[in-house]
């Protein structure tokens, strides 16, 4: 595989176009016209179905690593709330995540934390990444998908339907707390991921990365910041393997194991 890579990557200017205006859209929570708790709590519910059912347990362990099973319509709704995250449809994003394991930390990783914590958190997708020119080769058992295809051409209508339930609900507060708040902090937490743990905590494991376990972006990340451990058992649905390694969404598989919903669960081996 080859990629063609560039001291001087162009800007990406539509997806510096999106990210900006929802950073400033998050900063109307500042105002207390748009302050209530409902909306807080509204923000807090849908940053677990976005960023914890949807893009940790559904685009990350399900799809992308293949940890466990589920009937597809589980699979069909999870990754319905991880399109909900807006990180990009669940093809690329699930291609671009498989194509970051290949050559984690190496020149052809698209977040190589080696560039610094800027670009790994998020400078990277602030230009051309040539990766994206690689995600077709990396997703052939999603691609033709129609249900796949579908969210990843209309992540954005699905968002702005999102919106406009949430007007109909609870007004601007609620658009303001469940869609911009929401989605700056799923964007960060998640990056945190890309850049944090390749950089704080420690390492249990020597994989052939920077790769960390980092607890505080465990917490945020329903288990992800159990990074250097993931890193190490790719396949592991488990990210926590210590028993002080809180991992919600292992739990959640747990519990989808005792109601019949997940099979075929794939687990580090034990020391």
């Amino acid at each position: 595989m080859t990629i063609a890579t560039s001291t001087k990557p162009q800007f990406n200017w539509f997806h510096i176009a999106f990210f900006v205006p929802l950073h400033i859209g998050a900063l109307l929570a500042l105002f207390p016209a748009f302050f209530s708790w409902k909306a807080v709590g509204v923000c807090l519910l849908l940053y677990w179905i976005t960023g914890g059912l949807g893009i940790t347990l559904g685009f990350h362990r399900l799809v992308t690593h293949r940890s466990f099973q589920t009937p597809k319509w589980l699979e069909y709704f999870l990754v319905f709330c991880g399109t909900l995250a807006c990180q990009g449809g669940p093809i690329d994003w699930i291609g671009m995540h498989r194509i970051h394991h290949l050559h984690s930390d190496q020149e052809l990783d698209p977040h190589d934390s080696n560039q610094g914590f800027w670009w790994s958190h998020m400078g990277w997708m602030l230009h051309h990444s040539p990766a994206f020119a690689e995600v077709p080769r990396f997703t052939k058992d999603i691609a033709d998908d129609p249900v796949y295809q579908f969210l990843q051409k209309n992540m954005v209508f699905i968002q702005v339907a999102l919106g406009v339930v949430l007007l109909l609900l609870g007004g601007w507060s609620f658009v303001v707390w469940g869609i911009f708040v929401r989605l700056i902090f799923v964007w960060h937490c998640t990056w945190f991921v890309n850049s944090a743990t390749h950089k704080f905590g420690y390492r249990t494991y020597e994989s052939s990365d920077r790769s960390t376990n980092c607890w505080w972006v465990a917490l945020l990340t329903y288990g992800e910041g159990w990074h250097n451990n993931h890193h190490a058992f790719q396949y592991s649905a488990r990210h926590g393997l210590k028993w002080w390694e809180f991992d919600l969404t292992w739990m959640t598989i747990q519990l989808l194991q005792v109601l019949g919903l997940a099979t075929n669960v794939k687990l580090a081996p034990e020391k």
